[in-house]
């Protein structure tokens, strides 16, 4: 293994080397695809290098369900094959990075007149096996008053009991981040707020990218064997520069999910449940919130940002009022929400929420590889069917054979923990040496979790932060967990770190309000920022803190 630095002090280095060396990889790209495909080939050995036109994650990756799911609606669709693969992922991802990824027990609520009823239990049972789950997380059926001491929220006319079953919660950007970083050990070089504004060509093949570094305005030209399009909704884009948009393509959806404070909406149980039109959303318990999600609607503004719209709220809001009407729940209980794209291979006369999620390489004449569509679940797999072919093209090509993928059983960063079952003894040993270092246990737990087995190296910067802390006036435990942010996992905004890095943007805003001035004060320190750009970025997460409560009028 390497001891590359993932720090965003370190970026302008990074991207002047990338200049001097040819990769056997290059793939544009940091959501949760560019990432895992990054850990797969760097594992097998190749020379890797990375960029993305955001932060990491940026993208979708940190605005799903932040479900690793088995993909029980697919059965609905029949797409057996699907939820086989899938299905049989969560467990995998789940081993190689218990810190960011938990079982969590759905209810399913039947009731009359709705789209679940008596056959649902053969679902379930036909789901249990297609997805080889464990007999611990085998589903049962609940009568109306067991679904009910499940969840007393749950609508009481009309329901005729439930099914229960396992689903995965993650935090979806952290995922992300950790992959990074373990495929960052094995020598993969990820830089981020570094767009590729052409594509280079040799005798009308593609060797190389133009990249402009977006913090600093400087242009890099870097050199690769074969270059990867995993950029998510803007896959499309990047073929349009290679001229090889033809044939299929994306069609993007939205997905909104709300959150509420559980004084507001106590749910002790997460459930999934259908909606008046058929469609399914999701309400999870998570660190004292609620939230609920999603809608599906077709897309066509722009990619960056997408925002909640008065329809969407509305939309959600209903849903709740639907399936849990003593709640009364208005816009005006909403602390927070996001919104994000799917970007899905169109599929011709199909409603949104009946477009497939499956997964395809395509390959242009140019030899630009584009991985398109897909799930979060399943991107362990995506990599290795891409760094595959990758390997395969190569050694067609007289290079060196690569072999098969290594990461089924590879933990991520931070999941070095002794697997799952060692998780929870893990946690009870690390709160233990945070009380040691004068946290309280809610916070040393806190961090334990979040970071897994990197949480020593937040807990090491304690010790020398705690002057500068009291001299910041913010407890110390957050000034480490943000030079920890900026030194290891290339945090180079304050919107990185609030929304990405820590997920408290959408998790637990008023923090982000207490706190963000001296984070952003000392990040300034940090970057040597001038008043323009400290300005730039503190206008930047005061529009996404609006955003997240404030809807566009449509």
């Amino acid at each position: 293994m390497m001891n590359h630095q993932f720090s965003s002090l370190e970026r302008d280095h990074m991207l002047e080397d990338m200049t001097k060396k040819t990769y056997d990889l290059f793939i544009i790209g940091g959501g949760i695809t560019g990432a895992g495909t990054a850990l797969d080939a760097a594992s097998r050995g190749m020379k890797v290098a990375l960029s993305e036109m955001q932060d990491f994650a940026a993208g979708t990756s940190s605005r799903s369900t932040k479900l690793v799911h088995g993909g029980l609606r697919y059965l609905k669709q029949f797409e057996v094959k699907m939820v086989a693969e899938v299905g049989k992922e969560r467990a995998i991802v789940y081993e190689n990075g218990p810190h960011v990824t938990t079982p969590e027990w759905m209810l399913l609520p039947f009731h009359k007149g709705g789209t679940f009823g008596s056959s649902t239990s053969i679902g379930l049972r036909v789901y249990d096996y297609l997805a080889g789950v464990k007999k611990s997380e085998r589903r049962s059926m609940l009568s109306a008053k067991e679904t009910l001491q499940k969840e007393p929220l749950v609508k009481k006319d009309g329901l005729k009991g439930g099914g229960y079953y396992v689903e995965y919660r993650t935090d979806d950007a952290r995922l992300t981040i950790e992959v990074m970083k373990e495929a960052v050990k094995f020598g993969a070089e990820p830089v981020n707020y570094s767009k590729v504004k052409e594509l280079l060509y040799e005798k009308g093949k593609v060797v190389g990218v133009l990249i402009e570094d977006l913090l600093s305005g400087k242009e890099y030209k870097v050199y690769a064997k074969k270059i990867v399009n995993a950029t998510g909704p803007w896959v499309d884009e990047l073929r349009e520069k290679d001229h090889s948009k033809s044939g299929k393509h994306l069609q993007h959806t939205k997905g909104v999910h709300l959150v509420f404070d559980q004084s507001v909406f106590p749910l002790k149980q997460a459930v999934y449940f259908d909606t008046p039109d058929g469609r399914m959303v999701f309400a999870i318990p998570r660190e004292g919130k609620t939230y609920v999600g999603t809608t599906d609607t077709v897309y066509k503004q722009k990619l960056e940002h997408p925002r909640m719209t008065v329809q969407d709220r509305d939309y959600v809001v209903s849903s709740i009022n639907y399936m849990f009407p003593e709640l009364n729940i208005t816009a005006d209980d909403i602390e927070s929400s996001w919104a994000g794209l799917r970007p899905l291979i169109h599929e011709e006369g199909k409603d949104p929420s009946e477009i497939s999620r499956k997964d395809e390489i395509w390959t242009s004449q140019s030899g630009l590889i584009t991985i398109a569509g897909g799930k979060l679940t399943g991107y362990r797999k995506m990599a290795e069917h891409i760094v595959d072919l990758v390997r395969d093209r190569l050694k067609e090509e007289g290079g060196q054979d690569f072999g098969g993928c290594k990461t089924k059983t590879m933990p991520i960063s931070g999941g070095h923990v002794g697997g799952s079952k060692n998780f929870e003894s893990f946690v009870e040993a690390k709160t233990k040496d945070g009380l040691k270092i004068g946290l309280s246990q809610e916070t040393a737990k806190q961090l334990a979790i979040r970071y897994g087995s990197n949480v020593e190296n937040v807990f090491s910067r304690i010790e020398g932060l705690k002057d500068e802390a009291e001299k910041r006036q913010i407890p110390v435990h957050i000034l480490a967990e943000a030079a920890y942010s900026i030194e290891e996992e290339m945090a180079a905004t304050p919107a990185d770190f609030f929304v990405r890095r820590t997920g408290r943007l959408f998790f637990d805003i008023k923090w982000v309000q207490t706190y963000k001035t001296a984070v952003i004060d000392y990040m300034s320190d940090r970057f040597q920022w001038n008043d323009a750009t400290k300005e730039k970025h503190t206008e930047w997460l005061n529009t996404l803190l609006h955003d997240a409560v404030v809807p566009l009028e449509q």
